[in-house]
């Protein structure tokens, strides 16, 4: 049987907001359910815990928001250098190519632009649970398995004694 799932409307939500304010504040079920108009004070307790999970959920939105504005600043910065020009330097002089005297090209830094965007882009798929869950396979062997195992193997190697030796 599927479930309907209801949507709340923001009144419907402030209201609970304000039901969880009157419990924090002590109030019984029932000195809610009166203060807010309820029928009963089980409509009271409901809007209770509407209220703190949304409580709960609202925080954690945020906080990933935060996160991934986060991975959004480390990206402008690894695509910054990803962007720029890089030398080979060594000694504190750039390096040069023997015959045509141009700079040779430093290609660890874009690689390593490259390495660090990928483990924000892997960072930002968890985080928003883009990837697939990994399936695994397990396989129990009992000691009754291997003993019936061995027992077949012993039987194998019998056989194939008494084959060679023609008894």
């Amino acid at each position: 049987m599927a479930t309907r799932r209801r949507y709340r409307t923001v009144e419907q939500m402030e209201r609970d907001a304000v039901a969880v304010e009157h419990r924090r504040r002590g109030l019984t079920y029932r000195q809610i359910a009166v203060t807010m108009g309820w029928k009963n004070q089980a409509s009271a307790y409901e809007a209770v815990q509407r209220g703190l999970r949304d409580a709960i959920a609202e925080p954690a939105d945020e906080v990933r928001q935060l996160e991934l504005d986060r991975l959004d600043e480390y990206q402008r910065h690894a695509l910054k250098v990803l962007a720029t020009q890089h030398w080979h330097v060594s000694q504190g002089v750039v390096v040069v190519h023997p015959e045509t005297e141009a700079p040779l090209a430093d290609d660890a830094p874009v690689l390593a632009a490259l390495d660090r965007l990928l483990k924000i882009s892997e960072r930002r798929a968890k985080l928003l649970g883009l990837d697939a869950p990994v399936r695994s396979k397990v396989e129990v062997i009992t000691e009754d398995a291997v003993d019936a195992e061995i027992k077949r193997l012993a039987e194998e190697v019998a056989e194939h004694d008494r084959q060679v030796t023609g008894g």
